[in-house]
Order: C-alpha cells, then sequence, then structure tokens
C-alpha cells in the first residue's frame, strides 16, 4: 500500500507530519500528487490559534486550499483529466442544487465542502499532504508551461478577482485597498485588470508596500502615519483585505460620497463599532466579497494567459517536511507575502 505524508494541525501550534494510507477512489473522483501549496492566513489562524474566525478545529486538520499539482489516479468514469496532466485545484465543491448555486452563486451553496476547512464537523480535509484525493469537478487541466508555484495562486487570484466584480466597473475610476498581503496585491493586479485608473495600497508596514508598487499600485500609503483629513475622500471603490478594524474604519473614512466598500477580510467581532449614520448620509454601498464562483476559471486563464504575473508575490517554497519551519516564515510579515509548501510532483 502506498503511504502519503501528511501535515494535521491538532491544536494551536500542535503540528504533525503523519502518514496516511492510499485512499480509495469513487468513480468521478482524482488523487493528485501534490506540486505547491499556499499558506493562507486561515491557514495561519488554525496553526497558531487553533481557529479561523468561528471555525474551531474539533479533530485532526489538514491545512491547505490553494494548490496545483498532477493528477496520479483517476476513478472508472473520470474523463476530463488523466495520469500525469498538471492541474489546478479548485478547493470549493458545491452542491450544485441549492437555491444559491441555482442562481450561479455557488460560492453561497448552504452545503459547501471546503477544502481545509474547519467549517463544518467532521472536517474538511486539505491540501498540505503529498497526495490528495478530489471531485474531477474541481480540477482545471493545464496544458501550457507554468510552474506549479504560479498555477497555485489560482486559489486567492479568484478571491480576489471576485472582489473586483463585486466592486461594479472600474473602469476610469480610483481605488483604494486596505491590506498589502496577497490577496491585497492580488486585487491592485485586478483593479488594474479591469481599468482603473488610480489604485493607492494601505498597510502599516513597509515590506508589503514594496511589494503592492511590484504589483502595480500607483500609490502606497502608510495608514498608520497619516490623519484622517488625509485620507478622507480619496477614492470611489474601497476594498478592506486587511481583516482589521481600522482598515476598516479607513476605508469609511476615503470613500467618497456616493462610493463603494467590499469587505473580504474576516474582521474580529469584538469592539467593532459600525458608523451607520455615515454611510447613510453619504450614501455609500457596502457589500461582502465572499470566496468566489466562476473567477476561479477566469484566475487560470489569467495565470496561464500570463496577464497576471504573481511571481513577485511568491516569497519562498519550502518541503512538506518542513512545515513548520514555512508557517513562521509566512507568519513574518515584514520578510514574506506568499510562502509555499511543495511536493513530489516539484520534482518530477
Amino acid at each position: 500500500m502506498t503511504v502519503t505524508l501528511s501535515c494535521k494541525i491538532h491544536a494551536a501550534k500542535d503540528l504533525r507530519l503523519e502518514s496516511e494510507g492510499e485512499a480509495g477512489l469513487a468513480p468521478h473522483e482524482v488523487e493528485v500528487a501534490l506540486g505547491a501549496a499556499g499558506i493562507c492566513g486561515s491557514d495561519l489562524h488554525y496553526y497558531f490559534h487553533g481557529r479561523a474566525g468561528a471555525f474551531e478545529i474539533r479533530e485532526p486538520l489538514t491545512p491547505g486550499h490553494e494548490a496545483a499539482g498532477v493528477v496520479r489516479r483517476t476513478g472508472s468514469a473520470v474523463k476530463g483529466v488523466a495520469p500525469g496532466q498538471k492541474v489546478a485545484v479548485n478547493p470549493s465543491h458545491a452542491c450544485h442544487v441549492c437555491r444559491y448555486c441555482r442562481e450561479g452563486r455557488e460560492n453561497l451553496c448552504s452545503s459547501m465542502r471546503f477544502l481545509g476547512s474547519a467549517s463544518i464537523y467532521p472536517h474538511v480535509q486539505g491540501m498540505f499532504r503529498e497526495s490528495f484525493v478530489v471531485a474531477e469537478s474541481q480540477l482545471t487541466p493545464v496544458n501550457a508551461d507554468i510552474s506549479f508555484g504560479e498555477l497555485a495562486f489560482a486559489e486567492p487570484l479568484a478571491v480576489a478577482l471576485h472582489a473586483v466584480n463585486r466592486s461594479g466597473p472600474l473602469l476610469g475610476k480610483s481605488v483604494l485597498v486596505t491590506g498589502a498581503g496577497t490577496i491585497g496585491c492580488l486585487i491592485v493586479m485586478a483593479a488594474r485588470l479591469a481599468g482603473a485608473k488610480e489604485i493607492i495600497s494601505c498597510d502599516i508596514a513597509d515590506h508589503p508596500l514594496q511589494v503592492a508598487r511590484q504589483a502595480g499600485a500607483t500609490q502606497t500609503l502608510r495608514s498608520d502615519r497619516l490623519t484622517g483629513k488625509e485620507l478622507s475622500d480619496i477614492a470611489d471603490i474601497c476594498i478592506e483585505a486587511a481583516g482589521s478594524k481600522e482598515a476598516l474604519a479607513t476605508c469609511l473614512q476615503a470613500a467618497r460620497r456616493g462610493g463603494r466598500i467590499v469587505q473580504v477580510g474576516t474582521l474580529s467581532a469584538e469592539g467593532l463599532q459600525f458608523p451607520a449614520n455615515s454611510v447613510m448620509a453619504r450614501e455609500l454601498d457596502y457589500v461582502g466579497a465572499f470566496r468566489f464562483g466562476v473567477e476561479f476559471d477566469w484566475a487560470v486563464n489569467y495565470l496561464v494567459s500570463k496577464r497576471i504575473d504573481v511571481k513577485p508575490l511568491l516569497t519562498a517554497q519550502l518541503p512538506l517536511r518542513d512545515a513548520v519551519a514555512a508557517f513562521t516564515l509566512a507568519a513574518d510579515k515584514s520578510r514574506s507575502t506568499k510562502v509555499q509548501l511543495t511536493g513530489e510532483a516539484a520534482i518530477m
């Protein structure tokens, strides 16, 4: 029997490398050998805190929801991919029958199974392992010359594209993005693709802002060093991608009258005060952007066609066995933007 190595988080700061036996395949399932998988903010929360927002680890969890790899085995009814084929992996497995799926909003599926998430119990195990089994419908075959590292950005890029999609038309508009991490920088790239005239990136640290400039921001601001007056009424669209109440406050102040605020980051409910009267009096649109839908296919296309270059965001790749070191580096925003774990497919 083939044995595969898997990262398992048992509790806060308790990550173990464990061996798993070969999984069986249902007719429409595919086994994928890991090429590269990015460490996301939610993965960091699971590792350092044992929870991500309201989702608490209740059994050992293999995190990881942004990955690319190579098909190893296929179920008897699989026709769209074959062993040896490079694939991007969509972590969303929607039911396709609930009202939200039928309305074309699969990201809001009432029965969503999202890889590497503790949102339901038993948890949906993720892709920080040497190989994993997913439904054929979650795979996008790729025949182009693109690295696993670049292709693994399809998931976070899809999040960014969905955020920009929720922003409305951006042609000729000014856009402010709070947070210059991976998602924030990818939103900068997506806003450029959508025709934004000016893209302002805000953060409270210098290294992320340097990366944001490489991503295409026309202006970068240390929001912790500015007065409220300097931030007032400077953008048509404000996108909150930092996941902090201070960043949301920046968006609420920076949005022009009649503007729109898009919340992408997950905020702590503790101490959150919302200026509803300001939203009313200035006629601000306030919308959420959660995960993605069809944008995953768009993301793969933009990466493969080189219309978006994510290489400036990739800080480091470490082998799966060095997962703890990778998590530590990924948490240090003074040194890293995106850190990935690599598997056996990366050296095939």
